[in-house]
């Protein structure tokens, strides 16, 4: 007899509370034991994660509720990591749309309900956060209800239930004005308006892959539901791919079902429940996994392609070797292809010279989250600018992708930015006021004009601005738009910088290095006053005479050189300038690290 169950995902915009909601539903279910310590945001499991504040990868975990076992999924709330919700929606019967009391809705909360409605998945929205001193609950109301009338969802999924609640604080309501004790009421939503998963146990099995991670013991581990029949351990299966071309067959070795926070080994699942499995070595996602008997796939939902693409390669400066243990290219090769066994959301595609890979993605956040996990491991790289990924139109026309962007900032800086925007060929589509001196305003642009453009924008709003980005589409090529405009300053020498000699440069421009900074010929040290490159010398000292003031000489003042962030970096450069990334440094530097082939190149543009 099988146990009453419900499969749900908990959908948002990033940083609306879906993790801290998660918690608490986990602490008051009854799934960790009475004294057990637990740290916060316990789905949040790898260390960028945890420090960052946001989720990457699409997490599933289990409780029970009145004797009902309810499979959770958290999801990405960031853009850049969606090809994660689109998969994994496809895995649920009902979904848990948060949206944060002040924010409202954002772009990413539009991206993922658009995916959930187009599934004929009906939400249950809960507005969260309502605690909070800046909440707008009834504007926020009205917001999600356009939304809904936006994305065209059917009469039965604009009758949504609304629960108002505070994921931190530990508890939901019905009504604004009902008790605010614990989360029961959530819980109790969840079991009266998801429908249980319609299982056919007499079938045989099948079951779709939604998501796929490498471990290190049992190879392969593939996780999706169950959608007929019931599986075994070692029972003999075959693999099929969305056009029902046999893949492989295999053994199941391993069947784990997620009981909590941990993964329990089980010998049989069926119909309906959320497992991971080994055994498979050419399964991926999209695939079904099916008795031998079964020929027809089961039907699944496209990845969307990557639009972002970064060229990795080894580092070759003088400085390689001196911080990493993982320097040649087979290595970069190999990680890369371990990368492509748990991330399907990135292709890497290896250059004619055999001397670098083209990694391409949805988003700088998700190739940078890649490149500090490496560098994290030992890797020595040298990284190329971001490159947009164009396509032809139906008659031949250049495609570039397009990007919905939504800033909120102090009404001084609306006119600033508005400018910045429309020199990078973005169109404004809305802008409201937001109250106590607030604006929203939203752009849609080429992806390509708001590469770097982060730093520019805190810069511009004083770092009180927000902005958010999304996907929106493949549009018509918009044209030459300018990129940086200062020219850098390069090292002429190698050796250690000087103070002597990086005060003198303090008025040619801002420095990058701090004395005792290692230093080579080609590297960058800092940005110029003006649009052209300018080639210094950061390591002359001062000159030891016999002429002394009549005081001791004034002690050297420097203010502090940038230090860039590695997603900083990568967006800062120009295509003839590389960042170098090892375990304790980041570096920019030119292409080129000769000044006379730097020439030669430059007279034959």
């Amino acid at each position: 007899m099988q146990e009453p169950l419900r499969n749900i995902a908990i959908i948002a915009h990033v940083d609306h509370g879906k993790t801290t909601l998660l918690d608490n539903l986990l602490k008051q279910s009854g799934t960790f034991r009475a004294h057990q310590e637990v740290s916060e945001r316990v789905m949040d499991s790898n260390d960028l994660e945890k420090e960052r504040g946001i989720t990457i990868l699409a997490k599933c975990t289990s409780l029970v509720w009145k004797d009902t076992r309810i499979n959770i999924v958290d999801t990405p709330g960031h853009a850049d990591f969606g090809g994660e919700v689109e998969r994994i929606l496809s895995m649920v019967d009902g979904v848990v749309l948060l949206v944060d009391a002040a924010e409202g809705t954002m772009p990413q909360t539009k991206f993922v309900l658009a995916k959930a409605l187009k599934l004929g998945l009906r939400p249950i929205v809960v507005v969260n956060k309502v605690d909070r001193s800046d909440a707008r609950i009834s504007e926020v109301e009205e917001e999600i209800l356009e939304l809904f009338m936006a994305l065209e969802a059917t009469e039965e999924q604009f009758n949504f239930p609304v629960a108002y609640a505070s994921g931190r604080s530990g508890w939901a309501s019905r009504s604004l004005t009902a008790a605010r004790t614990d989360l029961a009421p959530l819980f109790d939503l969840i079991l009266e308006h998801v429908p249980a998963p319609k299982v056919d146990l007499e079938s045989d099995f099948s079951m779709l892959i939604t998501t796929r991670e490498y471990n290190a013991y049992l190879g392969r581990m593939l996780t999706g539901r169950i959608f007929t029949g019931s599986v075994k351990v070692n029972q003999t299966v075959k693999v099929l791919n969305k056009d029902s071309q046999l893949v492989e067959t295999t053994k199941i070795t391993k069947i784990m079902a997620f009981r909590g926070i941990e993964r329990v080994s089980v010998d049989e699942a069926q119909a309906g429940d959320i497992i991971a499995i080994a055994g498979m070595q050419q399964a991926n996602v999209s695939d079904t996994i099916c008795a031998p008997t079964l020929a027809q796939a089961l039907p699944t939902t496209p990845i969307d392609p990557p639009t972002l693409a970064i060229n990795f390669s080894v580092n070759d400066s003088p400085l390689a070797g001196s911080e990493g243990s993982k320097l040649t290219f087979s290595m970069l090769r190999d990680r890369l292809m371990r990368e492509l066994e748990s991330n399907v959301s990135i292709q890497v595609t290896e250059s004619a010279g055999k001397d670098s890979f083209e990694v391409a993605g949805r988003g700088e956040l998700q190739l940078g989250i890649l490149i500090e996990t490496m560098r994290r491991e030992g890797f020595e790289l040298s990284i190329g600018r971001p490159k947009v990924l164009l396509k032809s139109g139906e008659k031949g026309e250049k495609l570039e992708p397009f990007e919905e962007i939504q800033v909120e900032l102090d009404d001084e800086f609306s006119g600033t930015v508005i400018e910045s925007m429309s020199l990078r060929k973005a169109e404004m589509r809305d802008m409201r006021p937001m109250g106590a001196g607030k604006t929203r305003i939203a752009f849609i642009g080429p992806s390509r004009g708001l590469i770097g453009y982060y730093g520019t924008f805190l810069t511009e709003t004083r770092g009180t601005g927000i902005m958010n980005r999304t996907f929106h589409s493949y549009g018509a090529y918009r044209g030459g738009i300018a990129g940086r405009r200062n020219g850098v300053l390069i090292a002429m020498g190698s050796g250690e910088a000087v103070a002597y000699a990086l005060f003198n440069l303090s008025d040619r421009g801002k420095l990058f290095v701090a004395p005792g900074t290692k230093i080579y010929g080609g590297m960058i040290v800092g940005e110029h006053n003006r649009e052209n490159d300018l080639e210094v010398n950061v390591l002359k000292g001062k000159q030891l005479t016999n002429m002394r003031a009549a005081g001791s000489d004034e002690t050297i003042r420097l203010s502090p050189p940038i230090v860039m962030t590695l997603e900083e970096a990568i967006a800062y450069i120009k295509d003839d300038e590389r960042v170098e990334v090892t375990p304790q440094s980041i570096r920019l530097r030119k292409s080129m690290l000769d000044p006379n082939e730097r020439k030669r190149a430059s007279k034959t543009q």
